[in-house]
């Protein structure tokens, strides 16, 4: 099939994966020349057996980006003195990871499918380490569900806020504006500090499924918008991390050098993105939220993804022994300011000291900014995880379709 847009001739047993890849160009322009790279020459040898090579090649390129893809993030995140670096965990900084998400995901489909013949799925260790790699795609898909409604619970909050501010901010400051923004304080103050399974008993946090479990051949990415079922009480989102890493190993000799390495790299950024946001916007149950992954610390592509897991998980140790709703970076802000200004209001008497309310006025400032940047990123951030939601959707039915392919393959013809 030829795709006028891209000049790339597909051919039709490789158009499900392909047609996604290429749709991938427009997103990531700067990725145009590995996914062409890859999409050209795995048709000019369509009819040989591969090329090891130019695999090889491919893998080093792929390693290369995800590392480079990562050091970025970790350099954003060390550059705290700069004010036009987006600090760990804020909001503009998770969008840069969902963003880092999508483009390693169009790469790995790229390296391990686009133009390969099925039946090299259908060999060891891949027959495998793609279903587990599918597993982990459901579980990943269903923490989506609990953190696109996380989302809802920091605009709640972030309405708390902005009302706080708008009484503070009236001049003279009275007693009754104090009470109002006392009353909104105290609201969004209570509700981030307690535990986790009281904070999700909101209209708006009730909890959905993704989608059928294992087995299911349901693949129309439609079908996934109206969720019908709410989850129980008992999911945990750090449960399901927990399975995500529970069977990761890194492939040993040679399959260090084969295919499994994307899939073991692949299934590392899925948990790693998937655990960050768990760790950052609230969800149900995280109590026993991991903080170590089984990443080999020689592996060059990983020392980034280490050097931010390091510094997520130290932050997460020491806000699951106080209590905290999560660990965005506008939350934790919010939270420091509203306790500051509750005590403001604690001690209030009109009229207040020129001193005092000098000093007020720098933490309302402070706070209105923190709202800005929340009315202005939550709303994409929500979209981008939901994005985010329906690549992995469409890409599991691409992926559950090529298994039945190699399926068929493989089989003795009788």
């Amino acid at each position: 099939m030829y795709n006028c847009h891209n000049r790339f001739f597909i051919s039709p047993s490789s158009f499900l994966t392909s047609s996604l890849l290429l749709s991938s160009l427009f997103i990531f322009p700067y990725q145009g020349s590995f996914l062409g790279r890859i999409s050209i020459r795995r048709n000019q040898i369509a009819s040989m057996d591969g090329n090891h090579e130019q695999d090889l090649e491919d893998l080093e390129i792929f390693q290369k980006h995800v590392a480079d893809r990562f050091s970025d993030l970790l350099s954003a995140s060390d550059a705290t003195a700069d004010a036009s670096v987006d600090p760990l965990l804020s909001i503009a900084w998770l969008r840069k990871l969902l963003d880092v998400f999508l483009c390693c995901e169009a790469e790995f489909k790229a390296l391990v499918f686009m133009g390969r013949d099925p039946s090299h799925i259908a060999r060891p260790p891949l027959d495998r380490l793609i279903p587990e790699l599918l597993e982990r795609v459901v579980k990943a898909l269903d923490v989506c569900n609990a953190v696109t409604h996380g989302v809802e619970s920091v605009r709640h909050w972030h309405k708390l806020a902005e009302i706080a501010v708008t009484a503070l901010e009236q001049r003279p400051i009275g007693e009754g504006q104090v009470r109002r923004a006392k009353k909104a304080l105290s609201s969004l103050v209570a509700s981030m500090t307690v535990e986790d399974k009281e904070s999700i008993n909101s209209k708006a946090t009730e909890r959905a499924w993704s989608f059928g479990r294992r087995g299911s051949k349901d693949r129309v990415a439609g079908q996934f918008r109206s969720l019908s079922w709410t989850v129980s009480k008992s999911w945990s989102a750090a449960k399901q991390i927990q399975l995500m890493l529970g069977n990761i190993a890194a492939p040993r000799g040679a399959e260090s050098t084969g295919l499994a390495l994307p899939v073991f790299v692949m299934s590392i950024v899925l948990s790693f993105v998937t655990w960050t946001l768990v760790a950052a916007i609230p969800c149900q149950e995280r109590s026993g939220l991991p903080t170590h992954f089984p990443i080999p610390r020689q592996l060059s592509w990983a020392q980034s993804i280490i050097g931010l897991q390091d510094r997520i998980g130290e932050d997460w140790k020491k806000k699951e022994k106080k209590g905290s709703a999560g660990l965005l970076e506008e939350m934790q802000k919010m939270e420091k300011l509203g306790q500051s200004l509750i005590e403001f209001a604690d001690s209030f008497h009109f009229p207040a000291e020129p001193e005092r309310v000098e000093e007020v006025a720098a933490q309302v400032t402070e706070l209105a900014e923190t709202c800005r940047k929340m009315e202005e990123g939550l709303g994409p951030l929500q979209q981008q995880i939901r994005e985010v939601f329906h690549r992995m959707v469409r890409s599991r039915g691409e992926m559950l379709d090529i298994l039945d392919q190699a399926g068929k393959v493989s089989s003795p013809l009788m």
